[in-house]
């Protein structure tokens, strides 16, 4: 009887404890059965997506940080375990993570979901590049009205991982949304400001077709749309010939692509002639850093029309949309 009272007091007592504190066994993973579900994006204009949309409800991880270059990217052994041990995935598609397709596909075989966010964007709306051999041009995020429809697709994914929160998902987006309609607002209003004969943007790569057919802007790539290319001579001449001949003002650096090529850009037109500045760095394939405007997806579009805008001759506050460009 002594043991059977005592045994009775334990249980009991654990109950209390357990009704008190709120604890519970833990599953075999090692979180608790509350955690937060873990949620794994490649890139950062993802991540920054997912974060804006699940809010409190799950943990947002991103794979490349600033200045990463997706089209190069190789993932190392702690990423391939993050994406094996997340309950979601989210990536771009459309080749622009080629180098982790092996992983993406050996992770969408297991419990988690893997989900490319830009699904729900129509293939007659995407860019099909000679150049690229078919396939379409990843870069549609530089594209807000576009990029509108990956977080649509986005809030999906979360509902379906977390529909007890679906609602609160949705209003999220909403205001996302609304922001990013604005965002393409100023985009149009700054990049339409720009004189008619100066319309013409010239960057390391071609990451900027998108938002060259959204604001009419003629595009121009010194290296195809992936930085796996090579620009040879011909192609240096053939840039620096239109550079002379439409009297183009600026040229771009990207943050993820060495400066050589642009430099020799310049360095050629002033061999003829014609004065051409470099006109900012943009931010293509990456943002800029964490912690900072810069390093979310809206600052980041505002940074890249601002600059181009005020280089090519346009009318554009020097802060940017929000006064917020170059600050925290």
């Amino acid at each position: 009887m002594p043991i059977l009272l005592t045994i009775t007091r334990v249980v009991l007592w654990c109950s209390a404890l357990i009704l008190l504190s709120g604890c519970s066994e833990e599953p075999a993973g090692g979180g608790g059965i509350n955690a937060k579900p873990s949620v794994v994006a490649t890139t950062g204009m993802i991540a920054d997506v997912a974060r804006e949309i699940a809010g409190e409800h799950a943990d947002v991880e991103q794979l490349m940080g600033a200045g990463v270059d997706p089209h190069l990217y190789a993932p190392t052994r702690t990423d391939i375990q993050k994406l094996m041990e997340a309950d979601l995935v989210l990536y771009n598609g459309l080749l622009l993570e080629g180098r982790m397709t092996d992983t993406l596909v050996r992770a969408a075989t297991g419990d988690r979901a893997v989900v490319a966010v830009t699904d729900y964007i129509e293939k007659y709306e995407l860019l099909k590049p000679e150049q690229f051999e078919g396939h379409p041009d990843p870069h549609v995020w530089m594209d807000p009205a576009m990029w509108t429809l990956a977080a649509g697709r986005i809030a999906k994914a979360m509902s379906e991982l977390e529909p007890e929160h679906e609602a609160e998902f949705v209003a999220s987006l909403r205001a996302y949304q609304e922001r990013l309609d604005a965002l393409n607002t100023y985009a149009s209003d700054v990049l339409g400001s720009i004189p008619e004969n100066q319309r013409v943007l010239v960057t390391a790569h071609d990451a900027f077709n998108y938002m060259g057919r959204r604001y009419g802007l003629e595009v121009v790539g010194i290296q195809g749309i992936s930085t796996e290319s090579e620009a040879g001579v011909r192609d240096i001449e053939r840039l620096v010939d239109l550079l002379v001949s439409r009297q183009i003002p600026a040229v771009f650096v990207e943050s993820t692509v060495a400066e050589r090529n642009i430099k020799a850009l310049v360095e050629g037109a002033k061999a003829r002639g014609h004065t051409v500045t470099i006109g900012g760095t943009l931010f293509s394939d990456a943002m800029g850093k964490a912690g900072t405007y810069e390093g979310t997806y809206i600052g980041m579009i505002d940074h890249n029309v601002t600059t181009i805008a005020r280089a090519l001759g346009g009318e554009a506050p020097e802060d940017g949309m929000q006064g917020k460009l170059g600050g925290q």
